[in-house]
This record gives C-alpha cells, sequence and structure tokens, in this order.
C-alpha cells in the first residue's frame, strides 16, 4: 500500500489530480473498510490477514 500512495505523490506531481485522487481514494477505502488488508492494518489481530495480492485487488475492485 505505501508504494501506491507513493504513486498517489507521483501522480499529483504530474498535475494528474483525478488518477491521484481516484488511487487514494479507493485505498481508503479498502482501509475503512478493514476486511481486505494486512496484518499490520487488522482491527482484530484474530482474523485472517489478506495476501498484498488480495489487497491490490480489493483497490483496484474500489477503482472500477
Amino acid at each position: 500500500m505505501a508504494q501506491m500512495l507513493s504513486g498517489v505523490l507521483m501522480l499529483r506531481h504530474l498535475n494528474e489530480e483525478k488518477a491521484a485522487d481516484r488511487l487514494e481514494n479507493a485505498i481508503a477505502a479498502v482501509i475503512a473498510e478493514g476486511k481486505d488488508v494486512t496484518y499490520d492494518l487488522r482491527k482484530d489481530r484474530d482474523e485472517p490477514s489478506a495476501t498484498t495480492s488480495q489487497v491490490a485487488d480489493a483497490i483496484i475492485r474500489k477503482m472500477k
């Protein structure tokens, strides 16, 4: 997720505000939902965490 947020910064640097907002909002929505997040972002540590690929897929779904 940190690398994707770096991508948001790059998009802003390139004046691609719409794309940056879209990606940033999708990341924020996935984190807020709390379902498809990695172990470090889990609210309940006893629940299973998502893999990096699953997190990326969840973010992509939010962007559609």
